[in-house]
């Protein structure tokens, strides 16, 4: 599967932390991520990581463009919901683009964690409940 990784400045230690909880998992997946989360991360634990701009600089933006292609299969994006952000627009639209394209999000820990243990169940294969071939 391909997972994107994304959070704001306050929630990066914590993505940090989820990501050396669940390395295991992450590794036998493609990732990708906005700059400095894919950075932090990328170095706390080993993963590879592909990489874009950070999200202010328009990362976001590039994930986005992944996902309406189809090319993104689950997104945890772990936001801070009370700082506000210049860029918070497009959070939303990144969130709506997800809904449209019926894409699996995390946007805290505890949904984190129940979607990471789905994946290794394998219970989240659903592209092929959708698409069958």
């Amino acid at each position: 599967m391909n997972i994107a990784l994304i959070a704001h400045d306050s929630k990066k230690e914590l993505m940090v932390q989820f990501c050396i909880a669940y390395c295991g998992v992450l590794s036998k997946h493609d990732l990708c991520a906005t700059g400095t989360t894919g950075k932090v991360v990328s170095e706390a634990t080993g993963l590879r990581i592909q990489r874009y701009l950070s999200g202010s600089q328009g990362g976001g933006e590039q994930i986005s463009a992944r996902i309406s292609c189809n090319e993104i299969d689950l997104l945890l994006f772990f936001r801070d919901p009370i700082s506000a952000k210049p860029h918070e627009p497009n959070d939303y639209n990144l969130l709506r683009l997800c809904d449209v394209h019926n894409i699996p999000v995390a946007t805290n820990i505890a949904t984190a964690e129940a979607l990471i243990h789905s994946l290794e169940r394998g219970d989240l294969d659903w592209r092929e409940i959708v698409n069958p071939t």
